[in-house]
């Protein structure tokens, strides 16, 4: 007895497996890309257009496209130079403070020692804190009838008596930038450390039998292993702070006489307070074409560094 063979159903196989093949993947990321172009693609260009508007609340029977006035405006105004200079010495100042603490934090709690789980939580408790929590908790800090820090300020001879250098024009900008720092060392400190602990040790105990110092070692070991996890860190750090205006706004409000003002907190005011969308929106935009043109730098730096 002879079993008959019936041939394959050509019509149940797909007619294009190339681009059923390229298809499918988008097919199942089709819903996350929704949403993101929902909620975030979506409200940056309508964002964006409100840069070449007139929109002031204060003036609701004024509105309309604009063009580049706001930009014209805004170049034309001395209070956006003030906060663009302010806002790179808030950001460098606070970068190159947390970077250094940071990295010094996460060599040291790389190496074995008694209590260092314990050590672990109480780095990483900063980055837990809300930040309007932390940054009201320094202006109490700075201020010299509930704080201890204008009295130890004092015994430093950094400043000649206790007051509250948040009064200060020409030191308050470092009442929030040290705030900014004690709160975002815990970042370098957890992403350096995780770096750190995906270096082979082979490679230390290598450097060691061919005598290497311990700077040696840091120097032609460590720090070309970390070198395109620091970039990333630093790329994303920078941005971060640079959009940071929440201890400036709860310790000092921009103040005194818009010594503390910068790029982030002069757009939150212009929108919320002003109400002048328009021009908070230029601002927001120049903001965002200087933070994109510096994260392409940085990722060309870590794409050469990866070579």
């Amino acid at each position: 007895m002879m079993l008959e063979v019936s041939p394959p159903d050509t019509a149940a196989a797909p007619r294009f497996p190339r681009l059923r093949a390229l298809l499918e993947p988008w097919v199942y990321l089709s819903p996350t890309m929704v949403l993101i172009g929902l909620f975030i693609f979506v409200p940056m260009a309508i964002g964006i257009s409100y840069a070449f508007q007139n929109i002031q609340l204060l003036n609701p029977l004024d509105t309309g496209w604009v063009g580049l006035d706001n930009f014209r405006t805004m170049f034309d105004d001395r209070h956006f130079y003030a906060a663009l200079r302010h806002t790179f010495n808030w950001t460098a100042t606070s970068l190159v403070l947390q970077f250094a603490l940071g990295l010094g934090l996460a060599l040291l709690l790389n190496r074995e020692f008694p209590g260092r789980r314990w050590v672990q939580a109480l780095v990483f408790l900063p980055w837990a804190v809300p930040a309007f929590l932390s940054g009201l908790t320094w202006a109490w800090l700075f201020n010299p009838v509930i704080g201890v820090l204008p009295y130890w300020l004092a015994d430093l001879h950094i400043i000649s008596e206790p007051y509250n250098i948040l009064s200060d024009p020409t030191l308050a900008l470092y009442g929030p930038v040290l705030a900014n720092v004690w709160f975002g060392i815990p970042f370098f400190a957890i992403t350096l450390l995780a770096a750190l602990q995906s270096i082979p040790k082979d490679l230390y105990e290598a450097a060691a039998m061919d005598g290497a110092s311990g700077w040696q070692q840091f120097r032609k070991v460590t720090l070309p292993f970390l070198a395109p996890m620091i970039a990333i860190t630093v790329m994303l750090r920078t941005i971060w702070i640079a959009n940071f205006a929440d201890l400036i706004v709860v310790m000092t409000d921009g103040g005194p006489a818009n010594s503390t003002s910068i790029l982030s907190s002069f757009i939150f005011t212009t929108a919320y307070r002003k109400l002048d969308f328009g021009y908070a929106s230029a601002m927001a935009v120049f903001l965002l074409v200087l933070m994109t043109l510096y994260a392409l730098v940085l990722l060309r730096i870590r794409h050469q560094l990866l070579k």
